[in-house]
């Protein structure tokens, strides 16, 4: 499974981010409004599962797996398909249920070859992430926009939610 290399930064000023992303050239490509589905391969295993989604321009299914909370610790296969509603339908004929339904803005943009995006989920603060071709371009990145490798983690969203004391695996509906 394909490694990728991207780190989160916890509970950021979007509107300061933006600003030095911008002053370190980063070009912008745009904010999203992100839908998701989330399928558990098998039930209970929260290192591996199935996402189906839909940024407006762009649907893709991807298997996630998740090897370490480590900037490279998560593995995905992703491609691309046709539609959203179509793909769940095909993923029910195949026996998946989706267990949540999750809503997520994203502001994009393109730094030094670095893919840098502000999330905005409900009920959490503003994250950045940074994915770029190893860990020690993200790790370059970040410290462009002054973080250090302290600043930053590696875990997912579930993680990331328990982190404000929610438990997002108990959220079947989560939107704005």
């Amino acid at each position: 499974m394909p490694i990728e290399h991207e780190a989160k930064i916890l509970n950021i000023d979007p509107a300061a981010v933006v600003k030095l992303i911008r002053e370190q050239g980063g070009a912008e490509f745009g904010e999203q409004s992100m839908r998701r589905r989330v399928y558990d391969i098998t039930p209970g295993d929260q290192s591996k599962w199935i996402r189906l989604r839909d940024n407006g321009t762009k649907t893709t299914l991807a298997v996630k797996q998740i090897m370490s909370d480590a900037i490279d610790g998560t593995h995905e296969y992703e491609v691309v398909v046709s539609d959203f509603d179509q793909t769940d339908a095909l993923l029910g004929i195949m026996g998946f249920t989706a267990k949540s339904y999750q809503e997520n803005k994203r502001e994009t943009f393109n730094l030094e070859g670095a893919e840098v995006s502000i999330d905005t989920w409900p009920r959490i603060p503003p994250y950045m992430e940074i994915e770029a071709e190893s860990e020690a371009e993200v790790v370059r990145v970040a410290a462009l926009l002054g973080y250090g490798p302290e600043a930053l983690t590696g875990e997912n969203t579930i993680k990331v939610y328990a982190r404000y004391g929610i438990d997002l695996t108990a959220i079947p509906d989560l939107r704005f």
